[in-house]
């Protein structure tokens, strides 16, 4: 595997960040939504931004 620039990881972490940001944004609004179709909704794109920072987490490995 090939080493990584320093740029390359640094463009990493401030994906990862993102990716935090919305999870937790997300989630954030899932907890407070009362109708229970746009819950499920947001509830998916959180789960899709968690997929998105463990596959990233992944690669690093």
């Amino acid at each position: 595997m090939a080493q990584l620039t320093t740029k390359e990881l640094t463009a990493l972490d401030e994906q990862l960040n993102q990716e935090q940001v919305y999870i937790k944004k997300y989630r954030t609004m899932a907890g407070q939504c009362s109708d229970p179709q746009l819950k499920q909704q947001l509830e998916s794109i959180t789960a899709r931004h968690q997929s998105h920072y463990n596959t990233l987490i992944n690669h690093l490995k």
